[in-house]
C-alpha cells in the first residue's frame, strides 16, 4: 500500500505562518504536520511508499526530509515527489491529476497536507472492512468545506457543495476529513477515468471532490463511509484554526493553560464538558430558542436600542423596578469596569471574590479579608465592624468561588449601618436566584434602592438566564451621581439586538426561569452528595450554582489535565489570591447527565 498527500497549495489564510513554507511544513508543538503524517502512516507498518505533490516553496519541503530533518521515523519510508509547476493557476484536482501514473499502481491512502490528527485514524482506516472509504465526521458548528449524506449502510450518497449547503439538513450531515482509501482496482477502473473526463471538460482549477460526488451517483460506486467522530482531528485552513488545533493536540500543562487563557469559545470543542464557566443549563427553553431564531436576520442586520429602552426591558425582567435607577451593561463586566473607573476610597472585600473587582477597582485601596479563616462563610458582625473603617463595602452574594452566602436579615442589616455611616454598598447578585427557594431574595427592589441611597446592586443576566453569548449584565442605584458617571462612559449601542431582544421576552417565561433556578438548587444538593461519598475531597455549602472543592490528598492542576484529557474542563484555583499553592478546585453545577460523568472520573482518580 501507498499514500498520496497533497501539497502544492499556498496556504494564503495563514499570513505569516506560511509566508516562507507550504501549510505541511506548519510546527506544531516542536513537529512538522508533514512529520505528524509520516509518524501516522509509519505507525501502521503496511503503507511502504508515500507519495508528496509538490508547488509553492516545494524545495523546502525536499530539503527537509533529505538532508535537515532529525526525525528517524522519516528513513523508514520511501518518499518520492511530483511537481505542479503551475500551483498558483490549478487546483487541487490538477495535482491529482499530475500523481496519476503513480495512484494507479497501489491500493492508496490519498489525504491533504493541512490536517492534524490522532494517529489512531490511519489505524482504523486501513482496518476498516471496506475496500473505498471516505473518512468522515459528524457535521459540526466549526467545519467548513464539503460534506456528505451517508445511508444506513454506510454508503456514501451523495457528495454537497458549498454553495448547495442546506442548514435545515445539518442533522444528516457528515463532514469529509479529506483522508481516503481507495483500491487500486477502483483507482484503474472508476476514479482515473472519471479524473480525465471532469479535466476535460471543466478544467485544471476544481477540486477531486467533485470527481467523487459523480463517482457517488454511481449503483456501483461502491463508496463508504468510515466515521471517525471520536477521533481528534482537525483541518488548518487559517489561523483561528491553528490556535484550536494547538488547543486539541497539546498536552499536561500545555493544554491546560491553552484553555484557561482562552475565557471561553469552548462551543468549538463540541464534546468538552464545561465545569469551569458558570451558566444556567435549564434555561431558555427550547420555545424562546424558537423565537429568537424566527427573529435572527431582523435582529442580525438592524441597529440596537440605546440605554433608554434597554432599561425599560430589564426593568421588566426585574420586578418593575423603576428604569430612572437602572443601567444596563455589555454583562456585569462592563458595568464593574466603569464603576471601578469611579469610585475612589478604601474598599472592604474577600480575597476570593470574582476577579473583575480586584483588577478594575485601580482608584480604590483595596482591603481584602480572607473567608478562609472562617471555613469560606461570610461573618455578618465581622462585615459591620468593619464598615467604620472602610468607604465601600463590596459583596458577592453568593460569593464566587467560595458560594458563601448572606441573608437578607444581614444584608439589610449592613445597608442600615453603612447608610448611617454614609458608606457605599456594592452587592453583586449575580448567583442568588440559584440559592434554595426558601432563601432567595433580590435587591432590585425600588422600596429597598429608594431607602439606600447609598446601596449599588449588580446582576449577570448572562449567568443566572444561561445567555452568556449575548453578554448582559444590570446594575441598580438610586445614586443618581454614580448612575449618569456610568452611562458617561458606556457606549451608546454597548447591547446588541440579541441582548435586547432577550431583555424583551424573558419575562414571558418567567415560570420556567424559576423552575429551572430550582432545578439547580436540587441538583446542586445531589451533587453534593454524591460528592461527598468520594475520599479525599472536601465539599463547602453554597448556594450558587457551583461548588468550591478541597482536594485532601491531590493536586488540583494535575487534577484538573487528567479530567481535560477526558473533556471535562474545571476551574483550578491554585493561582487565584486567596487559594496561592493550595489543592482548591471550583465546580460547576451541570445536569445530572453530566454530573455523573464528572462524578465517575473524580472517584477514578480521587478514590
Amino acid at each position: 500500500m501507498q499514500a498520496i498527500m497533497l501539497a502544492a497549495g499556498m496556504g494564503k489564510r495563514l499570513g505569516k505562518y506560511t509566508k516562507g513554507n507550504t501549510k505541511c511544513m506548519l510546527e506544531i508543538f516542536d513537529k512538522t504536520l508533514l512529520e505528524r503524517t509520516i509518524e501516522a502512516l509509519v505507525s501502521v507498518k503496511c503503507i511502504d511508499k508515500f507519495i508528496i505533490v509538490l508547488g509553492y516553496k516545494g524545495e523546502n519541503v525536499k530539503n527537509f526530509l533529505l538532508r535537515e530533518c532529525k526525525n528517524p521515523i522519516i528513513k523508514k519510508i520511501k518518499i518520492e515527489f511530483v511537481e505542479n509547476p503551475i500551483y498558483d493557476k490549478t487546483n487541487n484536482i490538477y495535482s491529482l491529476y499530475l500523481a496519476k501514473d503513480l495512484l494507479m499502481e497501489d491500493d492508496t491512502i490519498l489525504l491533504e497536507s493541512d490536517l492534524i490528527y490522532d494517529y489512531s485514524l490511519i489505524k482504523r482506516l486501513i482496518k476498516s472492512k471496506y475496500d473505498n472509504v471516505v473518512s468522515v465526521a459528524k457535521y459540526q458548528q466549526w467545519m467548513d468545506g464539503t460534506v456528505i449524506k451517508i445511508d444506513k449502510d454506510d454508503n456514501v450518497i451523495e457528495f454537497i457543495e458549498k454553495k448547495d449547503f442546506n442548514y435545515n439538513e445539518v442533522e444528516n450531515y457528515y463532514k469529509t476529513v479529506n483522508i481516503y482509501k481507495f483500491s487500486k482496482v477502483f483507482i484503474n477502473q472508476v476514479f482515473i477515468p472519471f479524473l480525465n473526463s471532469y479535466i476535460k471538460a471543466y478544467g485544471e482549477n476544481e477540486y477531486y471532490e467533485l470527481v467523487l460526488k459523480i463517482i457517488a451517483h454511481l449503483s456501483r460506486s461502491n463508496l463508504k463511509a468510515l466515521d471517525v467522530s471520536d477521533i481528534p482531528w482537525y483541518e488548518i485552513d487559517d489561523i483561528q484554526d491553528l490556535d484550536i488545533a494547538k488547543c486539541i493536540f497539546s498536552t499536561g500543562k500545555d493544554k491546560l493553560a491553552c484553555f484557561q487563557k482562552r475565557y471561553g469559545g469552548y462551543w468549538r470543542f463540541e464534546n468538552l464538558l464545561d465545569y469551569c464557566y458558570l451558566v444556567n443549563p435549564y434555561f431558555p427553553p427550547k420555545e424562546m430558542f424558537d423565537k429568537i431564531n424566527m427573529f435572527s436576520e431582523k435582529l442580525l442586520t438592524q441597529y440596537p436600542s440605546g440605554q433608554y429602552v434597554e432599561c425599560i426591558n430589564a426593568s421588566r425582567l426585574l420586578n418593575d423596578v423603576d428604569e430612572k435607577y437602572l443601567c444596563v451593561g455589555n454583562g456585569a463586566a462592563e458595568l464593574i469596569k466603569e464603576l471601578g473607573r469611579i469610585l475612589k476610597g478604601k474598599m472592604y472585600l474577600p480575597k476570593t471574590s470574582f476577579n473583575e473587582y480586584i483588577r478594575c477597582f485601580e482608584n480604590c485601596e483595596l482591603n481584602l479579608y480572607d473567608l478562609k479563616v472562617n471555613d469560606f462563610k461570610y461573618n455578618c458582625s465581622g462585615i459591620i465592624k468593619e464598615i467604620e473603617n472602610n468607604d465601600i463595602i463590596c459583596l458577592v452574594n453568593p460569593d464566587n468561588p467560595s458560594g458563601a452566602f448572606i441573608n437578607k436579615k444581614d444584608i439589610l442589616k449592613i445597608l442600615q449601618k453603612s447608610k448611617k455611616l454614609n458608606k457605599l454598598v456594592i452587592f453583586d447578585e449575580s448567583f442568588i436566584d440559584f440559592a434554595d427557594e426558601k432563601d432567595r431574595y433580590t435587591l432590585f427592589d425600588n422600596k429597598i434602592l429608594e431607602e439606600y441611597n447609598n446601596l449599588i446592586v449588580i446582576k449577570s443576566i448572562s449567568k443566572s438566564y444561561g445567555v452568556p453569548g449575548v453578554r448582559l449584565g444590570v446594575l441598580g442605584t438610586s445614586n443618581e451621581a454614580i448612575l449618569q458617571k456610568i452611562k458617561q462612559f458606556i457606549s451608546i449601542w454597548n447591547i446588541n439586538s440579541y441582548g435586547e431582544y432577550f431583555l424583551q421576552i424573558a419575562n414571558l417565561y418567567k415560570k420556567t426561569y424559576i423552575n429551572s433556578c430550582n432545578k439547580i438548587s436540587e441538583e446542586r444538593n445531589n451533587f453534593i452528595k454524591k460528592l461527598n461519598t468520594i475520599k479525599g475531597i472536601k465539599v463547602y455549602p453554597s448556594q450558587a450554582n457551583f461548588l468550591l472543592c478541597y482536594l485532601e490528598n491531590y493536586d488540583s492542576t494535575e487534577l484538573a489535565i487528567k479530567l481535560l484529557n477526558e473533556n471535562i474542563f474545571i476551574k483550578d484555583l491554585k493561582t487565584k489570591n486567596s487559594f496561592k499553592g493550595l489543592n482548591y478546585i471550583r465546580l460547576a453545577i451541570r445536569t445530572n447527565e453530566d454530573n455523573e460523568k464528572l462524578i465517575y472520573a473524580l472517584k477514578k482518580y480521587l478514590d
